[in-house]
């Protein structure tokens, strides 16, 4: 199975690709980065742009299945409302794709990759780095963060076919 990760976000959105074989237990990675918008750069204009090379990276590695991180309540609204823009251009991406989308709370990430959902963002960095087998932990933050979701969600999904096999 092939998940798309998410990070969203409108200035970075980090995109990550991670495979994982049938009833397998290896996580592979094929892919990741980030889409970078310019703050001068008109609103609409970004959220096309995150829309556009999404789309491209869908196109491109052809994922089985996507997730995204869902949106956490900020103290600063009008950051908040800005990652939500964002978040909803990338979920259009992916459901224009046809592609199944889950979503995932930054503490059950945490939880699904460090084994603690009060994990901090160096631990889960780590833990992405040692579990896809990399020689350095991927950069930028907002990369190795999506990666983090598509692992999140291979485990999840691993575990829910185990479920429905009883």
């Amino acid at each position: 199975m092939r998940a798309l990760g998410i990070d969203p976000g409108t200035a970075i959105t980090g995109w990550g690709i991670v495979d994982l074989e049938a009833g397998g237990q290896d996580l592979q990675v094929v892919a990741y980065g980030v889409v970078t918008t310019l703050a001068k750069t008109p609103f609409p204009a970004r959220l096309k742009t995150i829309y556009a090379e999404l789309k491209q990276i869908i196109a491109e590695h052809q994922p089985d299945t996507s997730a995204i991180e869902s949106l956490f309540f900020s103290k600063n609204a009008k950051t908040a409302l800005s990652v939500g823009h964002g978040r909803g251009v990338a979920m259009l991406a992916l459901a224009n794709a046809d592609l199944p989308i889950a979503e995932y709370k930054p503490l059950e990430i945490k939880l699904a990759v460090a084994g603690y959902g009060g994990a901090d963002k160096g631990q889960v960095q780590r833990m992405v780095k040692l579990l896809l087998n990399l020689d350095k932990i991927p950069k930028p933050d907002d990369a190795a963060d999506a990666l983090a979701v598509a692992i999140c969600h291979l485990h999840s999904a691993q575990l829910k076919a185990l479920i429905d096999e009883l």
